[in-house]
C-alpha cells in the first residue's frame, strides 16, 4: 500500500476567495481520488468562508496536495486596497507516516511548512 499520510484542515476566506478555490479543486481530473477530501459547507454564514480538506492519502501524492495550497495561498485580496492582508489563510496538520507530524500554514500568499506550534501529537497516530 506504500506510505501513507493524513491531511486535515481548514481555510477561511471571504467570498471570491471560495469560488476561486472551488475552481482550483474543480480543476483537477474528475476522477482524482483525493480531491474528493475537499469539504464546502453549503450554508456558509457571517462575513467569512470555510473551505476543509480531510483526507488519508498516499505520500506520493503529497506533492498534488502542497500544490493546490500554493495556488490557493496566491489568491489575492479582494480588496487590494484594504490595510489588512485579507488574502486566504489557514492551518493543515498533515501526519506522515514515517516523517511524523508537520503543520502547513496558508497566510501572506504563501504556504510555510514547519513543526506544529501545538501539542496536537494526540493526532499523530
Amino acid at each position: 500500500m506504500g506510505v501513507m499520510v493524513s491531511v486535515r484542515g481548514w481555510l477561511e476566506c471571504d467570498d471570491g476567495q471560495l469560488a476561486r478555490i472551488k475552481e482550483i479543486v474543480a480543476a483537477d481530473h474528475p476522477e482524482r481520488t483525493y480531491s474528493g477530501g475537499w469539504a464546502f459547507p453549503p450554508r456558509q454564514y457571517n462575513a467569512v468562508r470555510w473551505a476543509f480538506y480531510g483526507g488519508h492519502i498516499r505520500a506520493v501524492s503529497l506533492d498534488w496536495f502542497e500544490e493546490r495550497l500554493r495556488q490557493i495561498a496566491l489568491i489575492p485580496a479582494s480588496r487590494p486596497d484594504d490595510a489588512y492582508d485579507e488574502r486566504p489563510r489557514g492551518l493543515f496538520l498533515v501526519s506522515h507516516d514515517v516523517d511524523g507530524m508537520s503543520e502547513w500554514r496558508v497566510r501572506g500568499g504563501v504556504l510555510e511548512i514547519g513543526l506544529p506550534g501545538g501539542d496536537y501529537r494526540y493526532l499523530d497516530a
